[in-house]
């Protein structure tokens, strides 16, 4: 019996050193039209319910999917019945709507795909079609009662794409934090989320790119490192997505209060928060302020971490940061 004892004994052990056994795994892919790379340590791979939370979000959110919440939405005529997950991000759209005065706004669809971008680029923004659209975009032209959202006016549309990303970075964070992972980070096109230390056993060192006409998005050249661990991170600027007309540069950062491209020397923002989904809404309604004393104003009021790069008077690209209140605790 005193072998039989010993034996159990040494197997629960074995059991127990092998279950504890953590290494650093990698899952990358493509999802929602771009890249994703997931690492973290942790005793086993779980690839499949990350691969899970993507296809919730994808179902949810997604503009591209016809069957999808947000799609569905965009049908309806007057209501429709919402999931949990997109009213988790309607109602951070909603706080940010409120804290930047409109500058972010997930009804400027319709405007956004009259200027050739969106998921339904039409190309066609003369100034009497952008004042015609102008009238049916608003966040207070949407509400959620319950789980049903109306809309004002059957036009309304929506399009989660500037925080989509963000939330599904957190949606992928959760997964590994039910599996108690401590150590992580989430890249899905350049939104981030990370938590507690790299490989070598440091904070994470987060790369923003230099501000330099990309059109391509092949140019990954940095201009700035920052050491950062439990907080999500997004980056929203106007030199990668762009066209000519002309001598007139039009940028993909619609500005939903005046229904036209921005206009002004910031040539991108990166915002940390305490999670992706605000980080990057955040980022998205400072590059339509483009003013760095309304990014301290935010940084204070939200706990940001505000760096923005743009161009001076020569236009010479410099750097500008604020950290505020910011605090991931």
């Amino acid at each position: 019996m005193k072998t039989d004892s010993l034996l159990s004994a040494v197997c629960a052990l074995a059991l127990l050193l092998t279950g504890c056994s953590k290494t650093w795994h990698k899952e990358q892919g493509l999802v929602f039209g771009t890249y994703y790379s997931v690492s973290y340590k942790a005793s086993e791979s779980y690839y499949d319910e990350i691969q899970q939370a993507f296809a919730e979000i994808n179902h949810s959110l997604s503009t591209f999917d016809a069957a999808s919440v947000i799609s569905q939405i965009n049908k309806a005529s007057t209501s429709m019945l919402t999931d949990s997950l997109f009213r988790v991000v309607y109602a951070k759209a909603c706080e940010v709507s409120d804290m930047t005065g409109g500058a972010f706004d997930i009804t400027v669809a319709p405007l956004v795909n009259a200027w050739g971008f969106g998921y339904d680029p039409q190309d066609n923004h003369q100034d009497a079609v952008i004042d015609s659209i102008r009238q049916f975009v608003g966040y207070e032209k949407i509400q959620l009662q319950g789980d049903m959202l109306y809309k004002a006016d059957p036009r309304v549309k929506l399009d989660c794409s500037a925080i989509a990303k963000g939330y599904a970075c957190d949606r992928v964070a959760e997964v590994l934090e039910r599996h108690g992972v401590e150590n992580y980070i989430i890249d899905i096109g350049g939104e981030l989320r990370m938590a507690g230390q790299s490989p070598q056993r440091q904070k994470w060192r987060i790369g923003v790119n230099k501000a330099v006409d990309d059109p391509t998005q092949t140019n990954y050249e940095v201009q700035a490192v920052l050491s950062m661990t439990d907080c999500g991170v997004a980056t929203s600027g106007n030199y990668r997505q762009f066209y000519q007309e002309g001598d007139r540069r039009i940028a993909h950062t619609i500005d939903p209060r005046t229904g036209y491209p921005t206009q002004h020397n910031v040539l991108s923002v990166t915002i940390f928060a305490k999670d992706c989904m605000t980080a990057d809404a955040f980022a998205t309604a400072c590059m339509v302020l483009g003013d760095t004393a309304i990014f301290r104003r935010l940084a204070d009021e939200a706990k940001l971490l505000v760096y923005a790069i743009y161009a001076d008077e020569n236009g010479e690209h410099q750097d500008w940061e604020y950290e505020g209140k910011f605090s991931t605790k």
